[in-house]
């Protein structure tokens, strides 16, 4: 039974999951930043919104100062993944890895620094952070998460027990593409887009009754990331045009992460989602002309603060 549980990383995602978590096991949380660790030891993490708690945790930015584990949940942004899974290589040799991040290719990034069992998973969870210590929940959406390489199926049932037993939505799939690919092309589309344009998620994206509308842009963008997925043998979880247009009938718009890193003049998360949805698209033979010029746009963007 998971009985210990680190949380790799205290941004709004880590820290949903270490709050949580933190009511039905014993949680550590893995800072980037020594000040954000002795924030958490002093005050505990609370979290507000769609929950109300306020969590006790162990905390430090030094891997070798964690204690044992048995389930590491990754939640860093893209750009602190390869030096996060840097600071686990040696450490931990019984745990079993969950990484959560958006896109394509996480899992391999900690492959390289250790052999440990590993579980992929997306979230659609998000939330506001407060300060180092406090985050609003916003959105409890599921998470989505499935064995990777010849992790046993029952160490995901086991993941996903734990996760919803401390009050979060959570499902457990077989194989987790098609549902990592629904999100994969999601995120491409509307992180790209919001990034771009200044735009939080909201009814724009889904619009469509005049020439103008951004909607006809999105849903081209979509149909792109389906001939990918298509070509490359995946059947979808869910369709992201669907998806997209759920999520712009919610009742407030939603600032996609994408856009609160180019606010802030701060690495985005695009190589591993629209990057990655180029990259398969070459190694599939797909054109994919309006992916690849917003890929290009959102990293010229980034050195434009540079």
């Amino acid at each position: 039974m998971i009985a210990r549980v680190c949380v790799i990383g205290g941004g709004v995602i880590g820290s949903l999951f270490a709050g949580h978590l933190a009511q039905v096991a014993e949680v550590s949380v893995l800072t980037r930043r020594r000040e954000h660790a002795d924030a958490l030891n002093a005050s505990g993490l609370r979290v507000t919104g769609r929950s109300d708690v306020h969590a006790s945790v162990t905390a430090s930015n030094d891997a070798a100062e964690i204690p044992p584990f048995d389930l590491g949940i990754v939640a860093t942004k893209a750009p602190g993944l390869e030096a996060a899974a840097a600071t686990l290589e040696g450490h931990f040799p019984g745990a079993t890895i969950m990484t959560t991040l958006n896109g394509l290719g996480a899992e391999e990034i900690v492959r390289r620094h250790g052999e440990w069992p590993i579980i992929s998973a997306v979230t659609f969870m998000s939330g506001t952070r407060h300060d180092d210590t406090h985050v609003e929940y916003i959105l409890d959406t599921e998470t989505w998460i499935g064995p990777y390489e010849d992790t046993p199926y029952e160490s995901v049932e086991e993941a996903a027990a734990l996760i919803r037993a401390a009050g979060l939505k959570v499902e457990a799939l077989r194989d987790l593409r098609p549902a990592q690919w629904s999100k994969l092309i999601f995120n491409a589309t509307v992180n790209s887009v919001a990034a771009l344009t200044g735009l939080p998620h909201d009814p724009h994206f889904a619009a469509e009754a005049a020439p103008t509308d951004l909607g006809h842009l999105v849903h081209d963008l979509v149909n792109e990331g389906k001939a990918v997925a298509a070509a490359a043998g995946i059947e979808l979880h869910d369709d992201p045009w669907e998806m997209n247009v759920h999520a712009t009938r919610r009742g407030s718009a939603h600032y996609p992460s994408m856009l609160e890193d180019v606010e802030g003049h701060r690495p985005t998360e695009v190589d591993l989602i629209t990057g990655a949805l180029v990259r398969e698209a070459g190694r599939h033979g797909v054109d994919v002309p309006l992916h690849t010029a917003l890929y290009r746009l959102v990293k010229a963007k980034e050195e434009s603060w540079s």
